[in-house]
C-alpha cells in the first residue's frame, strides 16, 4: 500500500509503461524469431512461418550444428550446409580473451600515465590520441592488411589479433577518468616509502580500480566477440575462422538454392549465449560505470 501511494498510477505513467513495453517487444521480437526458427524442424520451416510458436519444437538443429548428427541424417532432414561450430567457438574464445586481456592492461598503463605522470607535451599527446577516435576504422583496414601480409601473418592467429592488442582511445579516456578520481594521498604515501611509479600503478591503483577495469573488459568483450570484417579478410582458412565468419560462410552455402535457415538460427543462438549471459550478470555494473565517467 505504501509503494502504491508513493508511485500513483497516473496517465503519464500508463503511457510511459506502455511505450516501454512496446520498445521491449520490438527489441526482443527478432531474438524470439531466431529461437523459434532454431527449434523448428527444417522440413516444417515454411509451413510454420506464419505461426508465433512452433507446433512441434525440436533440438535437432542444435544437434546438427554441434556435429551430433550423421551426414546421412542431416541430408535426410534437409540440412544442406556445414559448419565446424566447436572450432569456431574455440577460435572466438581465444581471439576475444587475448584482445580483452592485452587491451585492458595496455590501456590501463596509458591511462595512468596520462592521469598521473608528468612529462613534456602530455596534454597535447592526449588530445591527439583522443582525436584518433574521429578516424573511421575502415580507413585503417588497407594499411593494416598490407602490413600483416608483408609480415607473412595471413591465416594466422597473430594476424587476427595484431591490430587490437594495444590500447584504444576510448579505453584510455574511459580509464583516465577513474584514475583522476583516485586520492593522490595514497600514491604520495607510497612514493615516500620508495615505491616506483609502476609499483604504485600495479599494487595500489589497479586493485582499487576493479570496477572500471571489469566494465572496460565487458565492453571490449562484446565488441571483440562481434568483430567480423577483420577476421574475415585475414583468416580464410576453416580452422582459423571465428564464429562471425563461420556463420557468414554457413549462410552462403546454398547447394539446394537456399540457405539452411534453421541450422543458421540454431548456430546464431548458440553464438550469442555467452554475451547474453555476460550482459545479464554484469550489465548493471557497466551502466553505473559509464554514468560515473560521464559517457552517457
Amino acid at each position: 500500500m505504501r509503494n502504491r501511494a508513493a508511485y500513483p498510477l497516473t496517465l503519464g505513467r500508463i503511457v510511459a509503461w506502455t511505450l516501454l513495453a512496446v520498445l521491449i517487444f520490438i527489441t526482443l521480437f527478432p531474438l524470439w524469431i531466431v529461437i523459434k526458427t532454431a527449434v523448428t524442424h527444417p522440413k516444417e520451416l515454411f509451413q510454420q512461418a506464419s505461426l508465433l510458436f512452433p507446433s512441434d519444437p525440436t533440438l535437432l538443429n542444435f544437434r546438427r550444428v554441434l556435429g551430433l548428427v550423421s551426414l546421412e541424417e542431416n541430408l535426410a532432414v534437409g540440412g544442406v550446409a556445414n559448419i565446424n561450430f566447436l572450432t569456431a567457438m574455440r577460435n572466438s574464445v581465444l581471439f576475444t580473451l587475448t584482445i580483452v586481456v592485452s587491451q585492458t592492461f595496455f590501456s590501463a598503463m596509458a591511462a595512468y600515465a596520462f592521469a598521473r605522470l608528468r612529462f613534456p607535451g602530455r596534454d597535447g599527446i592526449f588530445f591527439l590520441f583522443l582525436a584518433a577516435t574521429m578516424i573511421p576504422g575502415a580507413v585503417l583496414f588497407i594499411p593494416n592488411f598490407i602490413l600483416i601480409k608483408n609480415l607473412g601473418w595471413l591465416n594466422t592467429f597473430q594476424g587476427m589479433v595484431a591490430p587490437f592488442v594495444l590500447m584504444t582511445p576510448f579505453a584510455v579516456f574511459f580509464l583516465r577518468q577513474f584514475f583522476l578520481a583516485v586520492p593522490k594521498e595514497l600514491e604520495e604515501a607510497a612514493h615516500l616509502d620508495g615505491a616506483t611509479p609502476f609499483y604504485i600503478f600495479w599494487r595500489i591503483v589497479l586493485p582499487i580500480s576493479k570496477t572500471p577495469l571489469v566494465t572496460l573488459a565487458i565492453l571490449t568483450t562484446i565488441n571483440t566477440w562481434n568483430e567480423f570484417f577483420w577476421p574475415w579478410i585475414v583468416s580464410k582458412d576453416n580452422n582459423m575462422q571465428v564464429l562471425t565468419v563461420a556463420l557468414k560462410v554457413f549462410q552462403s552455402q546454398t547447394p539446394q538454392g537456399s540457405p539452411d535457415w534453421t541450422g543458421l538460427m540454431a548456430a546464431t543462438f548458440l553464438a550469442i549465449i555467452p554475451v547474453f549471459i555476460l550482459l545479464v550478470v554484469l550489465g548493471r555494473q557497466v551502466v553505473e560505470s559509464l554514468q560515473f565517467s560521464g559517457l552517457k
